[in-house]
């Protein structure tokens, strides 16, 4: 892309023209990782590559900063309310705005970290079909962000609202030989736990993963396992690393049985 210039006052008042790339003057930075991969599919979805011959043992929210490095095998992820990860001064928009400032906070944040679970950011049925699109968008953009600044094993988090948008979502992830789920809010009835169920259907006939990260937080895996029995049946490795929430309802349970 072309180069621009803009004039600049020095500190002792002379006036200078320096060049400026046109990508920042257009908000296009996220090019400079979008560019380095492949776009896909009908929407063009930049596309993830991971080939994990480990996996997470642990997993850490956003917001559990201290326990980025609990185990050698630490995943990052975002299942939390959205605007705990994606305000003003979110991830994304640090990458989209070149916000230097920020973006240098993030770096030294997530140094070091191995395994990250790209932003669950929230797709619903009955909001606008371009903003779940462009939330799918953001969670690329920013997976890739992982992959080339961090350095990490970057595993895309399965969300899509309809089975109609499953057609675009997994655009560009058939290089991903691990994907992940989320049970959060799937679990509360009969009807959440079949549409999951459905939605790992649609999923396992488009990727060929060879495993399959859950976050859950029930204090058993025996319903959750249920959840991914086709997976399981095609030889798909099903992992359900231990949480922080998962933990402690486990412990919950197992004082309840003890007194």
């Amino acid at each position: 892309m072309r180069k621009s210039t803009v004039k600049t006052i020095l500190d002792d008042g002379s006036v200078v023209r320096q060049s400026k790339e046109l990508k920042k003057l257009l908000n296009l930075s996220y090019l400079q990782y979008a560019n380095r991969t492949q776009s896909c599919g009908q929407k063009d979805l930049p596309a993830l590559y991971c080939k994990a011959n480990e996996y997470p043992d642990f997993l850490a929210l956003y917001s559990e900063k201290s326990l980025y490095r609990k185990t050698d095998h630490t995943a990052v992820c975002f299942y939390e309310f959205d605007s705990e990860f994606d305000g003003i001064h979110g991830l994304f928009n640090a990458i989209y705005y070149d916000d230097a400032k920020h973006l240098a906070k993030y770096k030294e944040r997530f140094q070091g970290v191995q395994y990250v679970i790209t932003p669950d950011y929230s797709e619903l049925g009955d909001i606008h079909v371009i903003e779940n699109e462009y939330r799918l968008f953001k969670a690329r953009i920013v997976g890739l962000w992982f992959l080339f600044e961090i350095g990490a094993n970057v595993i895309p988090n399965i969300t899509f609202p309809t089975e109609e948008s499953s057609d675009f979502a997994m655009d560009g992830l058939e290089g991903c030989s691990v994907i992940c789920f989320s049970t959060k809010g799937h679990m509360e009835s009969a009807e959440k736990r079949a549409r999951l169920k459905r939605n790992v259907h649609l999923t396992l006939e488009k990727l060929y993963p060879q495993a399959i990260v859950v976050y859950d937080v029930c204090r058993d895996n025996r319903e959750t396992l249920l959840l991914f029995s086709e997976a399981t049946e095609k030889g798909i490795e099903v992992i359900i690393p231990c949480n922080t929430l998962k933990s402690r309802n486990e412990i919950a349970v197992a004082g309840r049985t003890s007194a």
